[in-house]
């Protein structure tokens, strides 16, 4: 008996293809890349159409720009030409038949020459375009290069629990007004009550541009440091932290997976030395860039021991170590950039040529974003209620 799947199960069942199935020749490809620029061209598209509540202001110059809407265009015609062809060669079509439908949707909305709509503006926007433009860069620089040096080859781009990490992506994508907002209030309080500073700040935003991204590093390790050992040691910021470790997969995609809290908590306890000492603001956009491509090289699915590195730099196999289940792996690699820091206070492992065995907690996370979202408030009775 066939069994009947409902349209958004099939289409993660065939996201979710073994290997043998969806070869070259097989359109598992061509519906694959059409779906992504489907989701793509129409995510630009609603940000065109209502640049007030899904488009960064950050990123008027690029939509702007006098070739962009070009590109949107070809994004969408690619998106057709390939739907077609997966619904030439593959036997399910599912996959061509979703990128064929988003991209009629934008197409009915305006495709690339949509016109702005007006619309009440409430001061608040989604970073729609800002969650394309990031996913695109980090998914086109990692998800390659994985492919050709993976830690573990078995390991599928669509494995286990990606779609809770996509939509972990999607959300600190989409509320960066938000998450902003909340995370610059401590260094906004801060400014506004030290005045007598103003000549310490001048004296260090006057130093060399490389000195001072070397300080920034410097500076937020330390004190990133001391937060993520703090998630890690008390018992209530555990349960947040613990959402991060729940991934029983390492990959590019997997250092998304964090609570709303820890994100705004993070970020504000980073933004202190970043926007209160004065650094150049090109230095700190700077950081910031390095940052998230870090954290992404950090959790990927990456080989190579690169034992040497690993002392004075953080590398993918001293991470993995932090996220492992092994006893071993318990409360270890805290450092960010410089594992010397956890080395200096007791915390550094790194075995010769071994990797962890299995990745996650030993506590039951619950799956999905919103479970995940209540769990550091229920944990306490979740962790402690008896056996069935």
């Amino acid at each position: 008996m066939t069994q009947h799947r409902g349209p958004i199960e099939a289409l993660r069942h065939d996201l979710q293809a073994p290997m043998a199935v969806r070869g070259f020749g097989s359109g598992w490809f061509a519906g694959f890349f059409a779906l992504v620029l489907a989701i793509a061209g129409c995510a630009m598209v609603i940000a065109l159409r209502w640049p007030g509540w899904f488009a960064m202001p950050e990123l008027a110059m690029v939509r702007e720009w006098r070739s962009f809407r070009i590109v949107v265009h070809g994004v969408l015609l690619a998106s057709y030409a390939l739907a077609l062809l997966s619904l030439l060669l593959r036997p399910r079509k599912v996959l061509g038949f979703t990128a064929l439908g988003i991209g009629i949707f934008a197409a009915l909305l305006g495709g690339a020459n949509v016109q702005p709509s007006e619309a009440k503006s409430w001061g608040i926007f989604f970073g729609l375009d800002f969650f394309v433009v990031n996913l695109a860069v980090t998914g086109l620089m990692f998800a390659p290069v994985e492919r050709l040096w993976p830690r573990r080859p078995d390991q599928r781009l669509f494995r286990v629990e990606w779609r809770e990490d996509l939509f972990y992506y999607l959300v600190s994508s989409m509320m960066v007004q938000a998450i902003t907002f909340l995370s610059m209030a401590p260094s906004r309080a801060i400014n506004a009550h030290s005045g007598g500073f103003d000549a310490v700040r001048a004296a260090i935003g006057g130093q060399p541009w490389l000195l001072q991204l070397i300080e920034i590093m410097l500076v937020t390790d330390f004190v990133q440091y001391w937060f993520h050992r703090a998630f890690h040691r008390v018992p209530f910021l555990w349960g947040f932290h613990a959402v991060h470790h729940s991934a029983k997969s390492m990959d590019w995609l997997a250092g998304s997976r964090m609570h709303f809290f820890e994100i705004v908590a993070l970020r504000g306890i980073t933004g202190l030395p970043l926007l209160t000492l004065g650094f150049a603001p090109s230095v700190m956009q700077a950081y910031v860039a390095l940052v998230y491509v870090y954290a992404s090289l950090v959790h990927a699915n990456l080989g190579g021991d690169l034992p040497r590195l690993g002392r004075w730099l953080v590398t993918p196999r001293f991470h993995h170590w932090h996220h492992g289940l092994e006893a071993e792996a318990v409360d270890v690699n805290f450092a960010i950039h410089f594992p010397w820091l956890d080395r200096m206070f007791g915390t550094f492992h790194l075995p010769d040529r071994r990797w962890p065995e299995a990745y996650g907690v030993p506590e039951a996370v619950p799956q999905g974003y919103r479970r995940q979202f209540l769990y550091p408030f229920r944990r306490h009775r979740i962790v402690n209620q008896p056996p069935a």
